[in-house]
């Protein structure tokens, strides 16, 4: 920043402090007019000379053109979701689990029962995960799966309560803020407003319109949507050192929000430092009532241990850690007439039953159905037909009967339970000691072949583009279809018979399962079905074990190496000991690898894994520039940059004469031309995995 017009630097940091005083500290110091004056004489310096743009000029809370779509962004650090509490008994139970990994732990000190916490209020908005390298953000993305999300830098850029430059004389080399975005209640009126008026469809809530608008294509559309954030963890290097002007290394909670606010962050104000479980109850008890006057909707509180150390050691689950919960609100509520009870069969066997009632409004939503879950759950309520039951919304998303109005029950109504014959195959139904599931165990039953082909069609798992429910239903049907490899032996003329269904639109199905077998391991892994081993776990897996064999070995011969993997424990290991020990499944996966399958890592995959030492074995692109655009047959964006790095090469967002490659998909945009203009090299996917057999040769 040296290097800039002295009046720039002067410019930059008056209207950055201004901005922060007016939207984060809601004290501001420069009157509008004033602001405006010179936030124009700013604009002029940078028109007359591009080198006096700043990263943090105010002047590029907006970007220019809309994105022609969002890639896909890797977290440093897992982006973990809460576990929900619905009541105080809950709360004291995760209290309880708290205590006893701390007393279990041989590295910990002894625990007071009455350990610190630190409340805070629950935003009902979108996880969002800021990356700032030497003081500037560089990075927004999404929570997506947790492991990775969608980059929404420049929309995030236009959040005025965001910073685009840490308020700090010493920032570290690279930082990691988590928090929340959310859109203000006045501002979701003033929007649906319009909307209605324009006779667009409304949004159902904030949280809703906050996600839209994140994933609007152009910033200008987000930066009208006035969108807020609220930064709630930050993650720094161990080694960083604060200079005596900035705050020191927190060790907890209540001292990360402190940091975060010093730093330049909006936090919210409404966080306290708790002693024990009464006050965390006077805490949710108070702000029951108190939320309903604030300007933005909460759906809850968050309960976290205070001390980093007490956070380390208890640690996560795959899916959330284990120091921290959401105990949420009751959601509202609605009486409802029940009209039947239905029963599902999943991909597993398990036997679900559902009720289907007259339809009710909740959270903004119509629901007419509800699962139950097991028969535990159908005694427990002790339905029968006929029953008025009250509903809600589970955390304000799963919808729930929660009682019966015995009072309204029609005389001589009949008790619901569970069927002992399944409701698809008529097979004997089966409920193992200590299970709370009722399963079918046919596995030639319609219902758990159609769950099971759906699951491997899914986009998280082998992504077969035509493949809706109609259509399996009547491949299962048919009979043309009695296990996940016999996709693979279908020929077009097999489908043209069935419903609507064409010689093109069936050409197109065979096309998307050749495509399939390209797929990464992992998801053909996540997309075999194995009970508990959802995307994540199959992801951790793929990395430990490169193929099938290898995972069988383990499964039967060394434990550990399973049980070792983060978020891998002996529910895991025992799921895939009982799937490898089936036979179908064993003939299974000798049908998908006669049909193509790998079932194991690709080049791109060890390459991905393994970029950093890759890249300094064997720089084979180094010094090329890519510029990517369009969209690839079987490639993501996020995993063709990582390949070009991991060979040497760099990316580049816009081209030039210094561009080395187009890497174009299909419709492709204004960048083929311009490369076209330029005589730019342009290659398709084909091409660009021609290019890395070069460079895998030379490893």
């Amino acid at each position: 920043m040296n290097n800039h017009d002295p009046r720039v630097n002067e410019l930059c940091n008056l209207l950055n402090r201004a901005a922060h005083a007016y939207y984060v500290l809601d004290s501001p110091f420069l009157e509008d007019a004033i602001y405006d004056s010179l936030y124009r004489e700013l604009q002029d310096l940078e028109r007359k000379d591009p080198a006096n743009l700043r990263p943090d000029s105010p002047t590029q809370r907006l970007g220019g053109k809309p994105s022609e779509g969002f890639i896909t962004a890797r977290h440093r650090l897992p982006l973990l979701s809460l576990d929900n509490a619905f009541d105080f008994d809950e709360l004291k139970a995760w209290h309880k689990r708290f205590l006893k990994l701390m007393e279990t732990d041989n590295t910990s000190k002894s625990v007071d029962c009455d350990f610190q916490m630190v409340g805070e209020l629950k935003i009902d908005g979108n996880a969002l995960a800021l990356t700032y390298e030497k003081g500037f953000l560089v990075k927004a993305a999404t929570r997506g799966d947790g492991s990775e999300g969608e980059e929404i830098t420049a929309n995030v850029r236009t959040i005025t309560t965001v910073p685009l430059c840490l308020h700090l004389k010493n920032p570290p080399l690279w930082l990691e803020v988590r928090g929340e975005a959310f859109m203000p209640t006045e501002t979701f009126a003033t929007i649906n407003f319009e909307r209605e008026k324009q006779g667009d469809p409304p949004f159902a809530n904030p949280r809703n319109a906050c996600a839209g608008t994140l994933r609007q294509l152009d910033p200008r559309v987000v930066s009208s949507r006035n969108l807020d954030f609220f930064a709630y963890a930050v993650y720094l290097p161990e080694d960083w050192k604060a200079l005596e002007e900035d705050p020191k290394q927190p060790s907890g909670q209540w001292e990360a929000l402190e940091w975060l606010k010093t730093a330049g962050f909006k936090v919210n104000s409404n966080a306290a430092l708790i002693d024990d479980l009464p006050q965390a109850e006077s805490f949710f008890n108070h702000w029951d009532i108190a939320r309903h006057q604030l300007p933005y909707v909460t759906d809850g509180v968050v309960i976290k241990a205070n001390l980093f150390e007490a956070q380390q050691i208890v640690g996560n689950t795959q899916k959330a850690p284990r120091w921290a919960i959401a105990l949420k609100y009751p959601a509202e509520e609605a009486p409802s007439k029940l009209i039947r009870l239905n029963y599902q069969v999943g991909r597993s066997g398990a036997v679900t039953p559902v009720a289907e009632f007259q339809p009710v409004s909740l959270a903004g939503t119509s629901v007419s159905r509800a699962t139950l879950h097991n028969a535990d759950r159908l005694i427990a309520l002790d339905l029968h037909k006929g029953d008025t039951i009250v509903v809600r919304k589970a955390g304000e998303i799963i919808p729930e009967v929660v009682r019966v109005l015995r009072d309204l029950r029609p005389l001589d109504a009949k008790r619901l339970s569970l069927p002992n014959s399944c409701p698809e195959c008529s097979s004997k139904l089966k409920r193992e000691s200590g299970e709370a599931v009722t399963r079918c165990m046919n596995i030639s039953c319609p219902a758990i072949m159609r769950g099971t082909l759906r699951h491997w069609v899914s986009k998280g798992a082998l992504d077969v583009e035509g493949f809706g429910d109609k259509l399996i239903e009547q491949l299962v049907e048919r009979g043309l279809v009695r296990s996940i490899a016999d996709l693979y032996l279908l020929e077009a003329r097999q489908l043209v018979d069935l419903e609507r269904m064409g010689n093109k639109s069936a050409e197109k199905i065979i096309s998307s399962l050749l495509l399939s077998k390209k797929k990464p391991w992992h998801k053909q892994l996540y997309g075999l079905g194995i009970n508990n081993i959802g995307e994540v776990n199959a992801k951790a897996l793929s990395k430990a074990f490169s193929n099938i064999a290898e995972l069988q070995l383990a499964v039967t011969q060394n434990h550990d190496s399973i049980t070792s993997i983060f978020g891998i424990g002996e529910e895991i290991l025992n799921s895939l000991r009982q799937w490898f020990a089936d036979v179908s499944n064993q003939k299974m996966l000798l049908q998908l690898k006669k049909a193509g399958f790998s079932l194991s890592s690709t080049l791109d995959e060890t390459l991905i894994n393994n970029d950093s030492q890759t890249r300094l074995q064997s720089p084979f692109l180094e010094n090329k520039i890519f510029v990517l655009t369009g969209a690839m047959p079987s490639l993501t964006r996020s995993d063709a940059k990582t390949l070009i790095e991991a060979a040497g090469g760099t990316i580049s967002s816009s081209v030039s004469k210094n561009t080395s490659f187009l890497l174009a998909g299909e419709k492709p945009g204004s960048k083929f031309e311009k490369a076209l203009s330029l005589g730019i090299p342009i290659i398709n996917e084909m091409e660009f995995r021609e290019l890395l057999a070069k460079f895998s040769s030379n490893l």
